[in-house]
């Protein structure tokens, strides 16, 4: 693999920067393209559980991710008829995977620690306002197309069909050739589509709102360094500081049919107020609610994993140069909150497995696939179930109720050690 080729990699989202600088860090010339202008701090708040932790400290950012985020001492999981805790389990320092800590921070924080970092390490070459929009494969890698934001769509309408190599020298792509593609593009991935996986996002038939709140708008409680997760039925609240713990980052989930694309679509403060009424819900919760005055909503989708749904039956990720990271690969329901762990993850393997296979990015991509599917698939299949557990309604939501109980907070928090427990080889 000739080092004056870069690796190409299509989007700069969390999964995208992390693999520039991973892959960097094994010593080859990276290029990302993001279709934004500029790369804004939107978005809502993150858990990096120590799995994610471990890699964005071995590729030096704990420093610039410590300045931002906080490290919470628990998890704790409430029950909104009378306020009850059901759980607390331990998340501080030395209790959880206790090799590397739990942070939390607004996504924002985590993008702009990510930034510095790419922006300090001249290996790298970022692209603003381009965004990757096909690919074809030559004889010893690959060349991209672009669109910037003043050009008209491309016809894709034969992205069924990989185009075959070509032994010459093809100006397509304006120069952008590369040693590899790989397509960090996220959920509604372009990339993901032109390597021939059609299926389409799962809706899960429900929304999340999110909202920042000034910590001392609320009471001293809710400002605690902890995660805190109400359940009642069809809806739940989870709450926990970020930025240092001058601000709250709120989600609330609840079911819904509203679907449309996209993760910042404005939200009514009435509607989601009204959604977590007095009747079901306690005062210290719908204070919480109270207190944001600005909401943001997106649509939760997720897809099977690449390999268990018709056509893709057995399918890798990817096809001679190019690869999937991130949610592009393995999109999943945010109940375990391992979306931004898992691309993280992908991209360390990812760049351990092209610095193994130096001359032979196919076979690197290929390898890197065979590491992560079966992990990332589980991860998915948890998720999904999870989510089903939160939303228990009746008896069930009773049954729950029991069983967390029961469980303790040393037990539960052990249910995802093989998550946590995760280490960068």
């Amino acid at each position: 693999m000739p080092s004056s080729r870069p690796v190409l990699i299509a989007g700069a989202g969390i999964g995208g920067l992390t693999a520039a600088l991973a892959i960097a860090q094994r010593g080859f010339p990276v290029s990302v393209f993001e279709q934004a202008e500029r790369l804004t701090e939107i978005g809502a708040g993150i858990q990096l559980s120590p799995n994610a932790a471990r890699v964005l400290i071995a590729l030096g950012l704990r420093e610039r991710i410590e300045r931002r985020a906080v490290a919470p001492q628990e998890l704790r999981v409430m029950s909104a008829r009378g306020a009850r805790v059901l759980a607390r389990a331990p998340l501080a320092a030395g209790t959880v995977q206790g090799d590397a800590p739990y942070w939390m921070i607004h996504r924002g924080d985590l993008q702009a620690a990510l930034l510095e970092a790419v922006r300090a390490d001249a290996a790298i070459t970022l692209h603003l306002g381009a965004r990757v929009d096909d690919f074809v494969l030559d004889g010893d890698g690959v060349a991209i197309s672009m669109l910037s934001p003043s050009q008209p769509k491309s016809d894709l309408s034969d992205f069924g069909q990989l185009k075959p190599p070509n032994s010459g020298k093809p100006e397509f792509g304006g120069g952008h050739r590369g040693c590899a593609l790989i397509a960090a593009d996220g959920l509604w991935s372009r990339l993901r589509a032109r390597l021939g996986h059609r299926d389409e996002p799962r809706f899960a038939r429900r929304v999340a709102w999110r909202a920042l709140i000034p910590a001392d708008a609320v009471a001293q409680d809710a400002r605690a360094p902890a995660v805190t997760l109400w359940f009642d039925g069809d809806n739940h609240l989870v709450h926990y500081p970020v930025r240092g713990g001058d601000l709250i980052n709120v989600v609330a989930i609840v079911g819904d049919d509203w679907r449309e694309a996209g993760w910042n679509a404005p939200g009514e403060r009435a509607e989601i107020l009204a959604r977590y009424g007095a009747a079901t819900w306690p005062p210290a919760a719908r204070t919480v609610l109270a207190a944001a005055q600005q909401w943001h909503k997106w649509a939760l989708y997720d897809r099977l994993p690449i390999g268990e749904a018709g056509a893709d039956s057995g399918a890798p990720w990817g096809h001679g140069a190019v690869t999937l990271l991130g949610d592009a690969a393995h999109p999943m329901l945010p109940y375990l909150a391992q979306g931004a762990a898992m691309a993280i993850e992908d991209a360390w393997v990812l760049a351990r497995a092209l610095a193994e296979q130096r001359d032979d990015a196919p076979v690197a991509l290929r390898n890197y696939e065979r590491e992560r599917r079966r992990r990332t698939a589980r991860v998915q299949h948890a998720a999904h179930r999870t989510g089903k557990v939160y939303h228990l309604g009746g008896g069930a939501a009773l049954l729950r109720r029991l069983v967390l109980a029961a469980l303790g907070g040393q037990r539960l928090i052990a249910r995802y050690d093989w998550i946590y427990g995760w280490t960068p080889a």
